[in-house]
Order: C-alpha cells, then sequence, then structure tokens
C-alpha cells in the first residue's frame, strides 16, 4: 500500500523527453486520430438491406388483341416518314431480382428491327418489341 502512497514514485522518468524513433518518422494528428475511428465491421450491409428492400413489379403478360393494336401503331408510325411521337410504355427486367420496372419512353421511331425484335428510337433507345405493354400517338 505504501507504494500507491508514495508521490515521488516517478521522479526518476517524470523528466526525460519524449522518445522520438530514428527509424520511424514521426506521425501527424490526422493519422493517429484515424486509427481510432470508427469503422464499418459490416461493409455492404447496409447497400444489401436497401436492395432487398428495393421493390420490383411483375411483367404483364398482354393478349393478342392488345399486341396487335401495339403493331398497327408501330406500322403507322414508321410508314412513310410519319414522324408522329409516340410514347411507350415497357418492361425491362431487373437485373438482380425477379421482376423489374415500367419505364415510358416518349420520341420518334426510327426503325422497327422484326428480326432482333426491337424498336429503334431516334434517340437511340432500343425498346424490346416483347416488352411494350401500351403504346400510343402523343398529341404536339
Amino acid at each position: 500500500m505504501e507504494y500507491y502512497n508514495d508521490q515521488h514514485r516517478y521522479d526518476d522518468i517524470i523528466n526525460l523527453p519524449h522518445y522520438q524513433s530514428d527509424k520511424r518518422a514521426h506521425m501527424s494528428l490526422h493519422d493517429r486520430a484515424a486509427q481510432f475511428a470508427p469503422f464499418a465491421a459490416l461493409t455492404g450491409h447496409e447497400e444489401a438491406i436497401e436492395e432487398t428492400a428495393r421493390l420490383t413489379e411483375n411483367e404483364i403478360i398482354i393478349d393478342e388483341s392488345q399486341r396487335e393494336q401495339i403493331n398497327q401503331v408501330l406500322s403507322r408510325a414508321v410508314g412513310e416518314g410519319s414522324g408522329a411521337t409516340l410514347s411507350i410504355t415497357y418492361f425491362k427486367p431487373d437485373k438482380l431480382k425477379t421482376g423489374g420496372a415500367y419505364l415510358t419512353d416518349i420520341g420518334i421511331v426510327k426503325k422497327v428491327d422484326t428480326i432482333e425484335k426491337v424498336v429503334i428510337m431516334e434517340s437511340g433507345m432500343r425498346i424490346g418489341l416483347e416488352q411494350i405493354v401500351s403504346i400510343e400517338e402523343v398529341s404536339h
């Protein structure tokens, strides 16, 4: 107990100069603080939770009469330089999950490629014919 009550127990080292290594550079305060900074133990966990919570929609399968109506509008749109502006709603499958999203592109159809089964818009956008669920002419 006497050791702890001795107020002079560190007198031999208390006034020694601070040790500086000859082999290593002095660490900056910024670098020193960084080693005590919090870290993300579960890197990517929050992103995984967000991905799981992200909703997708199921693909709607349209019937033959709707498909025929889409084909008629497309035929008129590319016939003899019509230049009609169309609003095309289509299903885009999700790359990570089951389902996808419905998107709408508004523009002028440049070409309908029946071999690749895509609609090519003047903007360069390519829309799969099978993914189109509705199409209509937009009034100017």
